[in-house]
């Protein structure tokens, strides 16, 4: 299989707003595929109806040849998937919640060792209200591994982390990469896009208006700095 995920012709409109107007993705085995674009652009409802925890208006997507709407039992097992904002009840633990997420799958990752390789093994007995941040947002990341999947979603991977904690998520993804997970991120830090995706597709306003690599993005922009190129391709204004 060459392509894990499949998107074409996707559409979304809520009433009269279009959220997504036919979008084509198509990301390989063993990738990093970045999705990026101002807020509102349409990233995750793009996500979401992927994922098909919402249903399109039209176009069809299949994320490792199976269908996320029909077939939702069989992808619970291979898709990790870490959102932007996660509710968990503030008093339970860290190590509680690991185990529990743990039991809903098959063949899960060791959380003991995700949490030491996060830089959480001396949290695990803290309770989520007492998390700062970037602890929270480690720990969402953990969660999504912890399924052992194919594939995994990260909508805005490291917000809310330092300098050091970013890149050491960049390494440990990286060598996730190499040994065949696919990953599908949004991000809004153009450093984090440029040392990680393999291809990018930039929206605007629902509609795709680039596709391709970081580089080619520079190339056709003329751009020596790809945020320049960024900002270029989706004729974002500086504030």
């Amino acid at each position: 299989m060459k392509y894990v995920i499949e998107v074409k012709q996707l559409s979304k409109s809520y009433k009269n707003l279009i959220a997504v107007d036919r979008i084509n993705l198509s990301v390989k085995r063993g990738t990093i595929y970045g999705l990026l674009g101002a807020n509102g652009a349409g990233k995750t409802t793009t996500i979401e109806c992927i994922l098909g925890i919402k249903s399109s208006d039209s176009g069809t997507v299949s994320i490792l040849g199976h269908n996320p709407i029909k077939e939702r039992k069989y992808l619970y097992q291979k898709v990790g998937v870490q959102f932007q904002e996660s509710n968990y009840q503030p008093e339970i633990k860290v190590f509680e919640l690991c185990q529990e997420i743990s039991s809903l799958y098959k063949s899960p990752s060791d959380w003991k060792k995700l949490c030491k390789q996060f830089g959480m093994n001396d949290k695990i007995k803290n309770t989520i209200k007492n998390l700062s941040g970037g602890e929270r947002q480690r720990l969402s990341i953990i969660l999504a591994l912890i399924p052992n999947p194919e594939v995994v979603f990260f909508d805005e991977l490291t917000t809310g982390l330092d300098t050091e904690a970013r890149y050491n998520i960049w390494k440990i993804l990286y060598q996730l990469k190499t040994k065949g997970l696919t990953i599908f991120l949004t991000s809004h830090f153009m450093d984090e896009v440029e040392m990680l995706c393999d291809e990018i597709c930039i929206m605007k306003k629902g509609k795709a208006v680039f596709y391709g690599t970081v580089k080619y993005a520079k190339q056709i922009s003329n751009c020596a700095k790809f945020e320049d190129a960024y900002i270029t391709l989706s004729r974002e204004e500086i504030k």
